[in-house]
């Protein structure tokens, strides 16, 4: 098959952001024709002359429209395309030169209507993006479901770096209006209809993640919310794995009661997992502050998270609540 790829960039208030991916874009090795298509999607601080600075170099498509969410500019980008395979990303990405090359080599041996990739720290990323995203992609933290070698077949694609045939897409009708979430939500709908989606190595993309401590747990808090909802809509989706972190927090809070009122020897298999964590992180990025750091994150991760499933869970598996109604924040109209 024939693969013309077209990437699909959402922004929102980021010409920065765009201005770096743009010039990533740049350095690729790729040497057959693709297309880059950027909706703005109702900003007020817009991409514009950033995307003018890269016309005589790349090919793009860039599109105005009303704000409506991520998940909606993605659909209207892929509308737009001329492509018949897209690849979704985030603004806040930056592509390593490799990428599409890597990317084309593996769909002409081995075919899929959907793939995903991993993200990755760069180098000049902050140590608070790196701790970040070390807890957002470390075995230890998530068991791998961003993208491991060892969870290829049907694999939960992320819209940061996710592939879609242009088939695929029309059969689903794209992504819904919750988000987050839409990236998971949109994965299922596609094997649902009988295509495979997969994990695909190497094709990784360094994720900024331009954030803060308030904005991190905000969203994994999100993320908790998100959970319940689309096991839900997809009972087949539903694994044992979501509820680790919830368990964990139960666990730490019973722990540091016992601990108080019996013995702090209670304490000893939390803080044998936090020191596991500090060293492999330090060791990993080589750096003693970045370890520390990734101790602090994986309890905003684990917390925000594991809080907002329980939340959620009671309003939605038990009280069966509607969802949109329950969280409308969660939904863009």
């Amino acid at each position: 098959m024939n693969l013309h790829f077209s990437f699909i960039i959402p922004v929102y208030n980021r010409p920065e952001e765009i201005k770096e991916l743009l010039e990533s874009f740049t350095k690729l090795d790729y040497e057959n024709p693709y297309e880059i298509v950027i909706i703005e999607d109702g900003s007020a601080i817009t991409s514009e002359d950033m995307i003018a600075q890269f016309l005589d170099r790349l090919e793009i498509s860039y599109y105005f429209k009303k704000n409506s969410g991520p998940g909606d500019s993605r659909n209207f980008g892929m509308q737009k395309a001329k492509g018949n395979y897209f690849i979704i990303l985030d603004s806040d990405c930056l592509l390593p030169p490799h990428y599409l090359t890597t990317a084309a080599n593996f769909l002409a041996e081995n075919y899929h209507d959907c793939y995903g990739g991993a993200d990755a720290a760069h180098s000049s990323f902050t140590k608070l993006q790196k701790a970040i995203n070390y807890v957002m992609t470390s075995f230890l933290t998530t068991g791998g479901i961003r993208g491991s070698e060892k969870s290829v077949s049907k694999f939960e694609p992320r819209s940061f770096n996710m592939g879609i045939s242009k088939k695929a897409f029309q059969d689903t009708g794209g992504f819904s209006r919750i988000h987050p979430g839409e990236d998971p939500d949109l994965s299922h709908r596609i094997m649902e209809k009988g295509y495979k989606t997969t994990f695909l190595p190497n094709a990784y993309v360094y994720h900024k993640r331009r954030i803060s401590w308030k904005k991190f747990y905000t969203q994994v808090k999100k993320f908790g919310l998100v959970r319940p909802i689309l096991n839900s809509w997809h009972p087949k989706s539903s694994k044992l794995t979501y509820w680790l972190p919830s368990l964990f927090v139960l666990y730490t809070m019973v722990s540091v009661i016992a601990a108080i009122f019996i013995s702090w020897l209670v304490l000893l298999p939390i803080i044998l997992y936090v020191l596991i964590l500090f060293v492999d992180s330090t060791f990993k990025n080589r750096s003693i502050v970045i370890g520390v750091l990734s101790v602090i994150a994986f309890f905003v991760q684990f917390f925000g998270y594991g809080l907002a499933f329980l939340t959620s869970s009671f309003y939605i598996r038990f009280l069966k609540r509607d969802p949109e109604k329950q969280f409308p924040n969660l939904f863009f109209k």
